[in-house]
């Protein structure tokens, strides 16, 4: 028997290409398409990179849990369950670490191909079952991707930073102030400060120093 021609230079394996490749993908060939059909499963993937917003978001590598009921239904699959993903971020107040994490509820129908959903849906209204499997991961990225705060805090009343020195409020002493000058008396001040500073001391008895009858 021949031996199998190598693979092309930059082609990709054939187990790359299959779905069981791609821990997200889940395959539907157990399950079937017989209505009613269901099946559970629990899986703790690696995040992706970009499951995030500016300053909070799930790291990238991190455990996303997965506890999800798969059910066949007339127009595709319905997917249901809970997902669990650790977040870290910065408090959009006073720049603190954040750790938190989030529970999400998970419902979302994968429509067959040439159903009604899928004839009558815009392209990204609804998501469709590729074959005999479906992609969990862009599903899964929306719904945690969209939860996520645009300005998270470390606490709900982080009093942010002091604006004038920089420093966390809530770590600081209740009275904590700065002197405050006017700016249009700024120059002013410094001023007056420097000249003082520049005169010379007069010496006791000296005439003008400070008496100004002896002027």
């Amino acid at each position: 028997m021949p031996a199998a021609p190598p693979p092309r230079p930059g082609a990709a394996s054939p187990d790359a290409r299959r779905p069981a490749a791609n821990p997200w993908f889940v395959d539907l060939r157990e399950l079937g398409r017989r209505a009613g059909s269901m099946h559970e499963m629990e899986r703790t993937l690696p995040a992706p990179a970009d499951w995030r917003v500016e300053l909070i978001g799930v790291p990238e590598g991190a455990e996303v849990r997965l506890r999800l009921r798969l059910e066949s239904v007339m127009e595709g699959v319905l997917v249901s369950g809970e997902v669990d993903v650790p977040l870290v971020g910065s408090c959009a107040r006073c720049l603190e670490p954040i750790e938190d994490s989030l529970e999400l509820d998970v419902q979302e129908l994968f429509a067959y191909e040439g159903s009604t959903t899928e004839a009558t849906s815009e392209e990204d209204e609804v998501r469709r079952v590729e074959g005999e499997h479906i992609d969990l991961e862009p599903m899964l990225r929306d719904l945690v991707v969209l939860s996520l705060p645009l300005a998270p805090t470390c606490t709900e009343d982080c009093a942010g930073l002091c604006v004038d020195c920089g420093q966390r409020l809530d770590d600081l002493p209740a009275d904590h102030t700065h002197e405050q000058l006017d700016p249009r008396w700024a120059g002013l001040a410094q001023r007056f400060g420097a000249s003082q500073s520049d005169r010379p001391a007069s010496a006791p008895g000296t005439p003008g120093a400070d008496n100004p009858e002896e002027n």
